[in-house]
């Protein structure tokens, strides 16, 4: 009996947590899905994992068992996957690194040309990556790093290197009435509704509805997009305000909308992020070295 290796993690991240809704938020897939494959690894192995009940997801004796045992299964297939996509990078001389919209401004190019300088003949294959699952690529191992915003989702299982800081602004629709404002508080924007990230995606989108400077309101969302032509195109439209980096003005300028400056929101940062391994493949050893002498 063969059992993929996703049934093992979902099993994992549920042991875990000891919750359906809290592992499913984790795993970035629906409660209901996650149900479907825990009872499908139940069904494969002929016993119950869990108890379940109101209070949540109570650990069985094969359970127990299983769970000491799945640490072990997946380090060896993950080691397993590192060292084909090691060998496989050697072949072809490309390092995979996955971004998010602008990835890290004006640095980006600095920091691969540092790098080709460090390893003659390799090149870097950039990725965009989802709003809604920003991690996706670097914990199936598509990539080797990743230029990322500060927080996103299971941000103490990865290695990171801060390289740059920069206020955050507020994007509207050029039409928008508070648009003939030069400046605004966060304050002023608390009933206005937002283009979000998908909830799935955390402290991620909780951060870009400033969730911690709300004082425990809700915050109202317009719209839900995972990428930039979608989040652009819902702002211009009317369907939310949203808070950018104020880079997004340099990077993502168009005349139907505008940015403001604002006041009371922390700044964004943008990290570096590799998973946390020892040794390092030298490849990815050397592209740290170079966003290492490029951060601030």
């Amino acid at each position: 009996m063969d059992v993929d290796t996703r049934l093992l993690r979902y099993f994992r991240t549920v042991a875990e947590e000891g919750n359906l809704s809290r592992a499913a938020e984790r795993l970035f897939v629906s409660q209901p899905a996650l149900t479907k494959q825990i009872r499908q690894l139940e069904d494969r192995l002929g016993t119950r994992l869990f108890t379940r009940s109101k209070h949540g997801m109570a650990l069985t004796g094969p359970g127990e068992a299983l769970a000491a045992a799945v640490p072990a299964v997946l380090d060896a297939w993950d080691g397993a996957r590192r060292a084909v996509r090691a060998a496989e990078a050697e072949a072809s001389q490309v390092l995979r690194v996955s971004f998010l919209a602008s990835a890290a401004n004006e640095k980006t190019q600095p920091i691969i040309a540092d790098f080709r300088e460090r390893r003659p003949g390799w090149r870097v294959e950039l990725r965009q990556a989802s709003w809604g699952d920003p991690i996706a690529a670097l914990v199936s191992g598509e990539v080797d790093a990743a230029f990322l915003r500060l927080p996103f989702p299971r941000q103490d299982e990865f290695a990171s290197l801060a390289l740059l800081t920069e206020p955050r602004c507020v994007a509207m629709a050029a039409g928008h009435p508070l648009a003939r404002r030069e400046s605004l508080r966060f304050a002023d924007l608390l009933d206005e509704p937002f283009v979000a990230a998908p909830d799935a995606a955390g402290a991620f989108r909780d951060h870009w509805v400033a969730a911690d400077a709300r004082g425990g309101r809700e915050v109202r969302v317009g719209a839900v997009t995972e990428h930039p032509d979608d989040w652009l195109t819902a702002i211009a439209n009317g369907d939310g305000i949203a808070l950018a980096p104020v880079s997004a003005a340099r990077y993502y300028a168009r005349p139907d909308i505008a940015y403001r400056d604002l006041d009371g929101v922390e700044p964004s940062t943008v990290a570096l992020v590799w998973p946390k391994r020892h040794p390092l493949p030298a490849p990815l050893a050397d592209f740290i070295a170079a966003a290492r002498t490029h951060a601030d």
